[in-house]
């Protein structure tokens, strides 16, 4: 049984299709997807299609939420945070790619959206827990429980997590944050946000095999990372 971290795609399916061949994951497996599906990439409405068809296949399937789906979500008239930024932060493409017109927010805006797809983005969860690993989109907060962090920390923070060492007693794997390579620093957090969108990389934890998996933008081909130095030394 192998749990596979998956970082941010925004809108590019074809890298992660390259990732899913290499994976091949079966019944008893886990794939984890660390949010940020919509905005800034060409084909949003395709992964999502991608990611909904994932989830009748034979592995077990677990989709947080991103900081970019919740401001979608408020930007659509749903619960969410920020949405009066969304366009700004890269919300034209999502909006493009189902086809809503321009300058149309709110109830008209949702009525663009397959309704499958506006139960995918509202049932997104915060986190994931697997053994020692604690798996979240942007953060926590540290110095803070996990079940007291706020909800925008969790989708929102990068330096107040970044400058200090948390005491929760996990891993914390997430996105978010792009950079040209993994951020690793276990024990205490591990970043896979590497930057698919602009060019760089898609990259993905086999917790299990304690390595990375890594599909550079418009190539087929898997390079793997080993990570068990790093793993050892964090005694994880």
């Amino acid at each position: 049984m192998g749990v596979f971290a998956i970082g941010d795609l925004h809108g590019c399916p074809d890298e992660l299709e390259v990732l899913l061949e290499r994976i091949g994951a079966g019944a008893g497996d886990t794939l984890v997807f660390l949010g940020d599906y919509v905005d800034r990439g060409p084909r949003v409405r395709a992964l999502v299609e991608r990611l909904l068809r994932l989830r009748a296949e034979k592995a077990v399937t677990v989709f947080l939420r991103g900081n970019h789906e919740d401001m979608l979500l408020a930007y659509l008239g749903f619960p969410g945070r920020h949405g009066e930024v969304y366009v700004a932060n890269g919300g034209g493409a999502t909006l493009a790619s189902y086809g809503v017109p321009r300058g149309t927010r709110g109830a008209e805006a949702a009525a663009s959206f397959p309704a499958d797809h506006l139960e995918f983005l509202r049932g997104l969860a915060l986190t994931h827990r697997h053994d020692r690993f604690l798996f979240v989109h942007a953060g926590i907060r540290p110095g803070v429980a996990l079940e007291q962090q706020a909800e925008e920390d969790l989708l929102w923070i990068r330096e107040e997590f970044f400058a200090a060492r948390h005491d929760l007693p996990w891993t914390v794997v997430f996105g978010h944050t792009p950079q040209r390579e993994a951020r690793v620093a276990l024990p205490f957090h591990l970043g896979l946000d590497t930057g698919l969108v602009y060019g760089n990389k898609l990259s993905c934890l086999d917790v299990g095999a304690r390595r990375l998996l890594q599909v550079s933008r418009g190539t087929r081909r898997v390079v793997e990372r080993n990570l068990d130095a790093e793993f050892t030394a964090a005694n994880l």
